[in-house]
């Protein structure tokens, strides 16, 4: 007997399988039972007829509870009324585990008890197919950056020093001395790209940042390229590149995550259209002073306002050159203003905020050093970043993709908190 998993039904149609599964629900009229089942590749149907199956096997799917684990034996056949597209014939059942008394009923829950269940809420089909798009994510970045030539490199997570702000960093004993862990890892990639010239990181970060916002976790993974020889107009492209790339391959691969989520297709396949738009900082502070913000120059962006700049684009559009005050020391003056930076921060559609922050790099060893100095940062500690402007400096550019804010963004997600599968909050360490 063939053993396939739920996803694989349509290269097994008229043939007889074996499947281990749980059940999600099921519904009995009386001379059939319907099962709801799932294995971790996709939900579909199973259909018990009484006439066709023995007595014992129909009570058994009569008396299946949700969770049960199983193994069902029958013939997968088309099935046109459900989006998934097939459906199993049953033949016969196996109980593996009877689940007694699942905690997450077919009702509605509040979001603390959901949380509280996270590890029993991943089974729900809408967080499933939400993983699904974090998973083709993360295949498609990979994907991405090979065939751009870049090489995978990996920073440490244990630092001895800041990238940004230092009251953000989650602090830790390392033997006899002070550590910290990783809020980014660009600080390393810069000195990998050097070496490597085009590199890109994966990994988890860390900020002790105590927000309750939709949009803020404690615990999160960057994607994070650096370029040797790239100014911010270069890195500018390939950011949009990179992003179009991912919003196609969703497209591509999670038509049916992207139905269970009630996604707009279209409106994701309109975020495919290059270049997005551009505006500056002072443009943006214009615009929303005209539209009665209280914004002034130098502050920065809120969450209204990023929306309220996205809903005159509704596609992700760069809002290019911040004031320096409210950057990190690591980006380069203006060549024609000495009150902004050469950065870039991409904000997504439909309110779901910033997805990427970029920078051209300071390359040179005197401006970072000073820079260094006005921040009040320990130059014997950014030592060894500021020899990379002594031995070969080259212009260098890069920036950092959340990754969560990207999987709830494409998968239309209210909160961002269901965008990993064990989100670390301001108060939340469970599961």
């Amino acid at each position: 007997m063939k053993k396939i998993q739920i996803s694989h039904s349509k290269d097994y149609v008229g043939k007889e399988v074996k499947i281990g599964a749980w059940v999600a629900n099921k519904r009995s009229s009386g001379k059939i039972a319907f099962l709801n089942l799932r294995d971790g590749s996709a939900f579909f149907q199973g259909v018990v007829v009484k006439s066709e199956v023995s007595e014992e096997v129909f009570q058994t799917a009569k008396n299946l509870t949700q969770e049960s684990s199983i193994w069902v034996t029958g013939t997968i056949q088309e099935d046109t009324r459900s989006k998934f597209g097939y459906e199993i014939h049953v033949k016969d059942i196996e109980v593996i585990n009877e689940a007694v008394d699942y905690p997450i009923t077919p009702k509605e829950h509040g979001t603390e008890f959901l949380m509280d269940h996270r590890h029993l809420w991943l089974r729900s089909s809408k967080q499933h197919a939400i993983m699904h798009v974090r998973n083709e994510i993360i295949r498609a970045t990979y994907e991405f950056y090979n065939k751009e030539g870049f090489i995978k490199v990996d920073p440490p997570i244990l630092t001895g020093s800041a990238a940004e702000n230092t009251t953000e960093l989650f602090h830790t004993k390392y033997f006899d001395r002070d550590a910290f862990l990783t809020q980014s890892g660009q600080l390393y990639m810069e000195a990998a790209a050097m070496a490597l010239g085009k590199v890109f990181s994966f990994g988890p970060t860390f900020r002790a940042e105590k927000s309750k916002t939709r949009r803020h976790l404690i615990e999160f993974w960057m994607i994070e390229p650096e370029m040797a020889f790239m100014d911010q107009d270069q890195s500018l492209e390939v950011q949009e590149q990179y992003v179009a790339y991912l919003v196609q391959s969703v497209l591509d691969n999670c038509d049916h995550a992207l139905d269970v989520l009630e996604r707009d297709k279209e409106l994701l396949k309109s975020y495919t259209q290059l270049p997005y738009p551009r505006i500056s900082y002072d443009e943006a502070v214009d615009m929303l002073q005209k539209n009665d913000f209280d914004v002034t120059w130098g502050e920065d962006f809120g969450s209204p306002e990023e929306t309220f700049i996205a809903k005159q684009y509704n596609t992700p559009v760069f809002i290019l050159n911040y004031p320096k005050d409210i950057k990190p020391f690591y980006m380069k003056e203006h060549p024609d203003r000495d009150d902004v930076v050469l950065c870039a921060d991409m904000i997504a559609p439909e309110g779901y905020g910033e997805i990427i922050g970029g920078s051209e790099r300071e390359d040179d060893y005197e401006k970072l050093k000073a820079q260094i100095e006005a921040f009040g940062l320990d130059l014997e500690e950014y030592n060894w970043y500021l020899e990379l402007r002594k031995y070969g400096s080259v212009p260098h550019s890069g920036f950092g993709l959340g990754l969560e804010r990207t999987v709830t963004w494409l998968s239309g997600t209210e909160h961002i908190r269901e965008s990993i599968p064990f989100p670390r909050l301001l108060n939340r360490i469970y599961p």
